[in-house]
């Protein structure tokens, strides 16, 4: 499920792509009618300046009398008065075009927004869900941009857009009207002209697609590059590695670079060859339009209003081509977006989950298989039962499976074949939100969220009470740490919790654990980062929250490991040892003896 490999195969599927974008824009439905409605005057205005023209050359600068008749009342106006009425009605249909102008501009960028909106709600809803795998396989340049850049430029562009080529429309149609009005043999000519210089734009679909997926993995790169640029600052600093980020941020600007100059060089030709086109349509109404002067069969007031009509009607024209262009890139973006939509979570619900209602005998691992890469085993038929209220220590090699088989049980990852089941019930056939309400966990690099201390503890139990937050502070061994901070609870933390040290942001993980009050305890590795000093805060913490409560720690701390009812040895995915302390280094050569004679052993030494 990588990102970067997107396709929008149905972009150019406007039936489909209106289909699911819809539900977005019927909530909306009447505001984006009135904004059509104010369109369609606001485009057909554009022909008011170009229509004056015919009269103020024939009455004005022809120095003739109009005169006409209403419900058999005789009416006439002389030049001068024309001349003082033209450009005052121009001014007057101008300002009322602006105030259309305004309206409509108003009404489309607050239906965009909320559409926008909208698909940004729902698209970071089924983000947030998408299970952890999504996110290995993932960089947050490419979640970033796919999940935030695409749906503002896909629905914050469709009504805006489709307004633009509205006016445009009609502001053609208000124009073809007075050319019509002055020469139908004239019009004719433009308009074929016009219907040619359109040709182009059907040609640059595909290639629009391309460069617009291109730039969209480009863009997702140098965010990414960006983020770890910012999230491994002191990694880059104490190796020295700005030249390496340098270097990636500059090939993935010139990569984009190289994009849109493809992209120009493949369709930038449209601009010029429709001016052409414009032009030789122009040459050829003067042309003719000077014959059917000289032959008395159009007034100079008619011509100069043709000309003038034309010659505003290429604008737009223009923008309307310019707008096809833009509408295809929104095509493309809203293809990506709903590629997003119709993405499953492979962990989800059964459709007849059941609630889990807390641990009463225990937990059993049955034959496990896992793999995160397809024919590469990570667990090999695992068999493992822990009783409620056992303390389980799991040690093993690196890379052994053991961060992997405590990330199995809260189905973080589902197993490939085999059974986990609570209390004889397989774990699949819970709902994935009561399973994880039944278990705590700490982590090595426990993640706080930017926001106080006070909030990140009450993320265990937002519903907790005053006296279960404190009781929790208390039993973390906060309540020194509260008291040294100028704020106490209310002190802000930076992003990630980067202002606490590494014990006080375990202590803080220990509290929000122990305000979740869960059955089960999941502790992977949780004081290996720690000097001893800080470990002994937290290792009182820890005690503290494993009380009455089934634990697995993954451990590299002795003490911690000889309090465990049991450890279980994992190597190479496979458990190979079971037992107490005691019960393990009497097997003679055993898995466990040689890793404490390799590793816990000087750490009694330096303990005694």
């Amino acid at each position: 499920m990588k990102l970067n490999a997107t396709t929008a195969q149905n972009s150019f599927k406007y039936g489909w792509l209106l289909s699911r974008i819809w539900p977005y824009i019927k909530p909306y439905w009447f505001r984006i009618l009135l904004g059509f409605l104010v369109a369609i005057p606001l485009g057909l205005l554009d022909g008011v300046t170009a229509f004056a023209l015919k009269p103020y050359m024939d009455y004005v600068i022809g120095e003739k009398v109009l005169e006409f008749s209403i419900l058999n009342h005789n009416f006439t106006i002389t030049s001068i008065q024309m001349s003082f009425i033209i450009p005052f009605g121009v001014v007057l249909f101008a300002g009322f075009q602006g105030l259309l102008r305004y309206l409509n501009g108003y009404l489309s960028t607050w239906t965009s927004q909320r559409i926008t909106n909208d698909v940004k709600f729902d698209l970071f809803d089924r983000l947030i869900h998408m299970h952890p795998q999504f996110f290995d396989e993932n960089s947050s340049g490419i979640i970033i941009s796919r999940y935030m850049g695409d749906p503002q430029t896909a629905s914050a562009g469709i009504v805006d857009q489709i307004k633009s080529i509205t006016t445009s429309l009609f502001g053609a149609l208000g124009l073809i009207a007075v050319m019509l009005y002055s020469s139908w043999k004239l019009a004719i000519i433009g308009v074929v002209v016009l219907c040619v210089a359109f040709v182009p734009v059907a040609l640059i679909r595909k290639r629009i697609k391309a460069a617009s997926n291109k730039n969209m993995v480009i863009g997702g790169n140098i965010t990414t590059n960006i983020n770890e640029t910012y999230n491994g600052n002191k990694v880059m600093a104490a190796y020295e590695l700005q030249d390496r980020q340098n270097k990636y941020f500059r090939e993935q600007t010139w990569d984009s670079f190289r994009v849109n100059m493809s992209l120009y060089k493949r369709a930038g030709w449209m601009s010029p060859i429709m001016y052409l086109i414009a032009s030789i349509g122009i040459a050829t109404v003067l042309g003719f339009g000077t014959y059917l002067i000289n032959s008395g069969q159009m007034t100079a007031g008619s011509f100069a209003s043709f000309v003038t009509s034309l010659l505003l009607l290429y604008k737009p024209v223009k923008t309307l081509g310019n707008t096809l262009t833009s509408i295809q890139n929104l095509f493309v973006a809203m293809g990506r977006v709903f590629e997003l939509f119709d993405l499953e979570p492979e962990i989800k619900d059964l459709p007849n989950a059941k609630e889990l209602k807390g641990l009463e005998d225990s937990i059993k691992f049955e034959d496990v298989n896992f793999e995160y890469i397809p024919d590469h085993p990570v667990l090999k038929n695992l068999n493992l039962t822990v009783s409620k209220n056992e303390t389980l220590a799991i040690v093993g090699n690196s890379g052994g499976g053991k961060s992997t088989l405590v990330n199995l049980i809260p189905r973080f990852y589902d197993i490939k074949s085999g059974h986990i089941k609570f209390d004889d019930v397989d774990i699949r056939e819970y709902t994935i939100k009561s399973l994880r309400k039944n278990i705590s966990m700490v982590f090595q690099d426990n993640f706080l969220y930017s926001g106080t201390i006070r909030e990140n503890i009450m993320m265990g139990n937002p519903n907790a009470s005053e006296e279960e937050l404190q009781q929790a502070i208390i039993s973390a061994h906060l309540q020194d740490m509260i008291k040294e901070v100028p704020d106490g609870l209310e002190t802000m933390l930076g992003e990630r919790g980067l202002t606490l040290s590494g014990g006080q942001r375990q202590r803080v993980a220990i509290a929000r654990a122990m305000l979740r009050n869960a059955p089960i305890v999941i502790l992977d590795e949780a004081t290996s980062a720690l000097d001893n000093e800080s470990e002994a805060i937290v290792q009182k913490a820890m005690d503290n929250l494993m009380q009455n409560r089934t634990v697995f720690i993954i451990a590299h701390r002795l003490s911690t490991i000889k309090n465990a009812n049991r450890i279980a040895v994992i190597n190479e995915g496979e458990l190979v040892e079971l037992g107490t302390h005691d019960e393990l280094m009497a097997i003679p050569n055993g898995e466990y003896k040689t890793l404490y004679e390799m590793q816990f052993k000087k750490q009694e030494e330096v303990t005694v």
